[in-house]
């Protein structure tokens, strides 16, 4: 696998702390082997509001190989926040790694549309 970039932003009340443990969880969910090329961007954001019950909110669009991921988060610390991506975006990203081995299986058509095992194939 190999980061092209993913870049984390932020806007509103984030501190450097927060962005960095953002930073540290989202290249941990794309950290597995057989992954294509992985790039894209992540923004973070804090509301100042007081009566916001959730104001910590994410999101995401990375490229992983060929395949636009999109992932969007909110939660009430920027811990829960990044743990909440960070699963998000490694369910995705299993999503899109095994999508291509179920496609690759489905190539051989079923017996009833010509496949192996139909009566054609016994006759000759």
């Amino acid at each position: 696998m190999a980061f092209s970039g993913i870049q984390v932003r932020a806007t509103g009340d984030v501190d450097a702390e927060a962005l960095g443990y953002v930073r540290a969880k989202v290249v941990a969910a794309f950290e597995r082997p057989g992954l294509p090329d992985v790039s894209g961007e992540v923004r973070v954001a804090h509301a100042t509001a007081q009566h916001v019950a959730q104001p910590w909110s994410a999101a995401a669009e990375i490229r992983v190989g060929d395949a636009l991921v999109v992932v969007h988060a909110q939660e009430a610390s920027a811990t829960e926040l990044a743990d909440r991506l960070q699963d998000r975006l490694r369910g995705r990203a299993d999503r899109v790694a095994h999508r291509g081995d179920e496609a690759r299986k489905a190539a051989t058509p079923p017996p009833w549309r010509g496949g192996p095992g139909t009566e054609t194939d016994a006759a000759e």
